[in-house]
């Protein structure tokens, strides 16, 4: 029996071979952030990443003689009586995509030459319980590195972690800040696992709960326990939540807001209020709510097609009031020479409705083997506002633990997604027009269809080491670009 562990690796040896591999520096090793066009450290990062894919799988063997309980998936221990929180994370995301086909490119095209970045977020979560049903949260965040092509060029994109606003400092900053309010409504109650967003380790089975502050709507709504985590999960956009759900937040993806909730045992309804940004990806909020503001709904069905297999069924819908332009009415002003080139913007200040529609379902279908779906719809005639350029998508995937080769805490996961837009959309695109992601100049539209698979590997008692592979075709809904694969390697530690 071998009895090397993984501990007993000094990851100084680790970067000392990347060095003499790839022949690149310490400080390209430890955080690549700039791009570059196809050459000798383009391939070396190519080598750093198959090298770091291939030490994820070698450990293998050796992590399976070490397994500790199930506390060792974060670094330290975290208590289920103290009436305080402290943990953190840190996930770094080395992404690259090799040179592609591109007929053309436009201001907000993903770039065709070869490219690598590498993005870095961190996180310290804090919180404290004033009594059983009482909770104040504060996460502090600090989001750097860059995305490939600056987080552009594809509805689709390939790193959630990604600040879509290159000019926002790294400088920490809050992400969170709630009041959590339970409410028993009944005297059973069922266990509920702690975490940063809610400490009570058991919650009434029949409950009112609200939720007031500075939050991610994605926190609450169109959550999925397959796809929604871009730490030990997928990364792309339209996997770990609905393309078409343009949901209210800022830059960095949060915004304040209320949320009410009623859970009962079989089922589930909450509604949030929350504040839009002032432009369209915008860093700040508008407060007044005549002006702008977003009301989402959804129900909850947990139920199961399979008798003792858990699975729940997720129906939403969201109305967004904002300063929103109208694609229809910028391609006429551009037509009859009002504005040099379609221009989303071009209208006096406004308050105009979007609404849509999603659904998510997952399904556990053995002990280790999980499958999920959603499917979003929005009218697709005001401009994409808050979180990406997708009018519709429709999504099926799957995961499946490591119990069978002796790593419980190992993951595999395979995810298709196809996104569109509406004819308005893609006129606006194809006569030259741009939104704040898209913009080739000109348009061939097909549907930007994305596969994405990883593999989890827990390396360390809260070390995860994750590669990734996306295949992207049409990026930006353009057939005369791509296809271009997307690899990635991504480091997670939970604290």
């Amino acid at each position: 029996m071998r009895h090397t562990s993984i501990r007993a690796l000094e990851w100084r040896t680790v970067a000392s071979k990347l060095i003499e591999i790839t022949g690149m520096s310490k400080i390209e090793i430890v955080l690549i952030s700039r791009g570059v066009h196809i050459s000798r450290k383009f391939c070396c990062g190519c080598a750093a990443l198959a090298l770091l894919a291939a030490l994820s799988i070698l450990i293998v063997p050796v992590q399976a003689q070490t397994q500790l309980p199930g506390t060792d998936t974060t670094m330290w221990p975290h208590s289920n009586t103290s009436r305080f929180w402290i943990s953190g994370q840190t996930n770094i995301i080395f992404q690259a995509h090799p040179a592609f086909h591109a007929q053309y490119s436009g201001t907000n095209s993903l770039s065709p030459r070869g490219e690598y970045k590498t993005s870095l977020l961190n996180t310290l979560y804090l919180g404290f319980q004033a009594n059983k049903h009482t909770e104040l949260l504060l996460d502090i965040e600090s989001a750097g590195g860059r995305g490939i092509s600056q987080a552009l060029g594809m509805a689709g994109f390939t790193n959630l972690d990604v600040v879509r606003n290159p000019t926002l400092s790294a400088a920490p900053y809050v992400a969170r800040a709630m009041l959590h309010q339970i409410i028993p409504l009944g005297h059973s109650y069922t266990e509920a696992t702690r975490g940063p967003l809610s400490l009570a380790t058991s919650l009434p089975v029949r409950r009112l709960e609200f939720r007031i502050g500075k939050f991610g709507t994605a926190d609450f709504f169109d959550v999925n326990s397959v796809g929604s985590d871009s730490h030990l999960q997928f990364l792309n956009w339209t996997v770990d939540n609905n393309g078409a759900y343009d949901y209210a937040a800022d830059t960095r993806g949060y915004t304040f807001g209320a949320i009410a909730e009623f859970q009962d045992r079989r089922w589930g309804l909450r509604f949030g209020e929350m504040l839009m940004p002032k432009v369209a990806n915008g860093p700040r909020l508008q407060w007044d709510l005549h002006r702008a503001h977003a009301e989402n709904f959804e129900a909850e069905f947990r139920g199961s097609l399979l008798h003792d297999r858990s699975g729940i069924v997720r129906v939403l819908g969201y109305f967004n009031h904002a300063n929103m332009g109208v694609y229809r009415e910028a391609v006429r002003n551009f037509l009859n020479g009002s504005t040099p080139a379609p221009d989303i913007t071009a209208h006096p200040l406004r308050t105009t409705l979007k609404y849509g529609f999603g659904i998510n379902a997952e399904q556990q279908l053995t002990d280790q083997v999980r499958v999920f779906a959603r499917w979003g719809w929005n009218e697709g005639q005001h401009e994409s506002y808050a979180y990406t350029e997708v009018d519709q998508t429709v999504l099926a995937g799957g995961d499946l633990k490591g119990d069978r080769w002796g790593r419980t805490h190992d993951k595999v996961g395979l995810a298709f997604v196809s996104n569109g837009i509406s004819a308005d959309h893609q006129l606006y695109l194809a006569l030259g027009g741009q939104g704040f992601l898209l913009g080739d100049g000109r348009l061939t539209y097909g549907r930007e269809t994305i596969i994405e698979s990883y593999y989890t590997a827990h390396v360390l008692r809260g070390v995860f080491i994750s590669p990734i592979i996306q295949h992207v075709n049409n990026p930006g809904y353009n057939r005369d670009r791509g296809p271009v694969w997307v690899p990635a390697m991504r480091l997670h530690v939970d604290y």
